[in-house]
Order: structure tokens, then sequence, then C-alpha cells
């Protein structure tokens, strides 16, 4: 029989999962519901850049795609979007930035005023830009595409005001990307001999690869001692639910799940550590007998390493 498959938390879920299982009076909350919240901004920006997209046309043929990571080496880049054409590759990088924005040419500083006019200094979008143009350059040469390759900034938020800006047509609002992706394109001159886009497609979907995230304790420098420990009930979502007759039963309102210690692996994975053995996976799920741990944890299509007691089981890298 085939196994199942396991992937991660989104980052934006996982947040909320590990503000659950701390304590109230932890000090970290605060600052992880603020990281909550800003990620969530920034995959609605992400989703309003998508549905812009749908108003660029263009009578020449392209191809788009989205959320694309590619390695060379150790050298990793993740790309929010990116334009195929018979002219260029385009990058499109989605920026979940707010305020009165400034891009000081002099100093080189890039900042921001947000809502109580305080200043917020941040990185320059355009270096970032600017890297990820270098790479995908040097990845489409060592993979002898010839085809050149620009980038677009593309400001989601609806509250945004460029207050001083570059004179580039690389940056711009998500409601005027369609206009400023066919500005790129016309700077590129058409080729006697296209390249073969469905190809080149082909060749970027089969090397995307999706980096595994660090666990969120090991990012935010919390302790796994200071995680609470048990599977949640979904019904109740009180924690702490018990092994019953090959199913899980909560003990305050009596739901059960014979799944459930599918998501709390998850959980694991995306909080704790990169990999579980039998004895971190019966902590974690509150399982007495090792058989019936190895049972559970053999039902996914994990990698292993290690023998026996010291047997670590860990997420496979998903194309």
């Amino acid at each position: 029989m085939e196994k199942e498959c396991l992937d991660l938390l989104c980052t934006e879920d996982a947040i909320g999962f590990l503000i659950g299982r701390l304590p109230n009076a932890h000090p970290q909350r605060h600052y992880l519901a603020g990281e909550q919240r800003q990620i969530a901004a920034g995959v609605r920006g992400e989703d309003r850049m998508r549905k812009h997209f749908v108003e660029f046309h263009s009578h020449e043929e392209f191809h788009v795609l989205w959320d694309v990571s590619l390695e060379m080496g150790d050298w990793k880049i993740q790309m929010d979007g990116l334009l195929l054409t018979e002219r260029c590759a385009i990058i499109m990088d989605s920026k979940n930035i707010s305020g009165k924005i400034h891009f000081d040419e002099q100093t080189g500083e890039f900042y921001r005023f947000d809502d109580d006019n305080v200043k917020n200094v941040m990185k320059d979008p355009r270096i970032q830009l600017n890297k990820n143009i270098r790479f995908l350059s040097a990845w489409f040469q060592l993979k002898k595409i010839k085809l050149p390759v620009s980038g677009l900034i593309i400001f989601t938020p609806k509250s945004c005001e460029f207050i001083v800006r570059p004179k580039s047509k690389h940056i711009c609002k998500v409601y005027q990307m369609p206009e400023y992706l066919l500005q790129i394109l016309k700077a590129f001159p058409l080729e006697a001999e296209p390249p073969k886009l469905p190809k080149i497609k082909k060749q970027l979907i089969s090397a995307n690869s999706p980096y595994l995230r660090t666990p969120l304790c090991s990012k935010y420098y919390i302790g796994a001692n200071e995680i609470r420990r048990g599977i949640q009930c979904t019904e109740c979502q009180k924690y702490g639910m018990k092994r019953i007759k090959k199913s899980w039963q909560c003990p305050d309102c009596g739901h059960r799940d014979r799944q459930a210690h599918k998501f709390a692996l998850r959980e694991y994975f995306s909080l704790i550590d990169t990999h579980i053995t039998n004895q971190a996976f019966r902590e974690w799920c509150g399982v007495e007998s090792r058989s019936v741990a190895t049972r559970l944890l053999t039902q996914y299509d994990l990698e292993t390493s290690g023998e026996s007691k010291a047997r670590k089981y860990s997420l496979k890298k998903r194309d």
C-alpha cells in the first residue's frame, strides 16, 4: 500500500499553533502575533499580485510561474512570480510595505514612514531583485538558455505612497503591474530564433526545489521544553487526546479522530525539529507503546536514518 506524504504547515498557521502551545505569559507571544499578522499580509499581497496579473495581455507567447525556488550549490533563491516571454524573463517580486516610501538616491537608503509618522529604515528591495536577476541569468547560462532576465518590484498594499522614488520602470504599485511589465518587454528586441518557452518552463518546474523551513522554535529561539505537549482536539481545542482502540479520543469532550496524530506530526516538524524519533513521538503525542508509535510513524512516506532505537524519521524533500 502506498504510504501517505506529509508536509509542513504553512508559516502563518504554524505560528498560530506555536502561540497556542506557549504559556499565556510567555514573552514571545506578542512578538509572534505580530509576525503572524505580517506574514498574513504578505500572503494577501501575493494574492493581489496574482489577481492583477490576469489583466496582463500580450499577442506574443508568454508563460507565468508562481513561487519558484531554485538552487545552484549553496546559492538558493525564491521568486514570487516569473514571467517567461520570447523577449526576456521578468522576475516579479511582491513587497508588502505600506506607508510613505522613500528611495534616497544620494545615500542609498530605503525607508518608510508608518501611520504614526515613525521612520523605519529597511533593506532596499532593489538589492534582492538584482541578486535574483544575477542568479537566474547564471542559471540560464548553465542550462544553455539564451534569454535575458529583468525584474519588477511590486508594492502590494493599498496604503502605499511613493514620496521619493527612483526614475525606474522596475518599481510599481500592484495595479500598475500589467503596464509596467509591457514597458519592460519593449526594451528587449525579438530574436530571429525565439526561445522555446514550453521547454524552458518544463526545465524550471523540474528544477523547482522548495526548501524545508527551519523549525519555528529554532528560528525564534524558543526551547522545546517551553512548548505544551499533547494532541489538540479539533472540537474543544484542549490538548491531551488519548489513544483508545486504534483511535484518538478527547477526555474533555469525547471527540474521536483516527488521524489526529497526522496533524500532530506536521506540527512537530513545523515547530520542534527536522526529525523525530520513536521516543520523541511518544512524548509529543502521549503514546506509551513503542510498537504503536512505530506503526503510526511508518504509515507515512518519511526519510529514515539510523537503526532500532536510534532511528530518525524526517520529511522527504518534495519536488
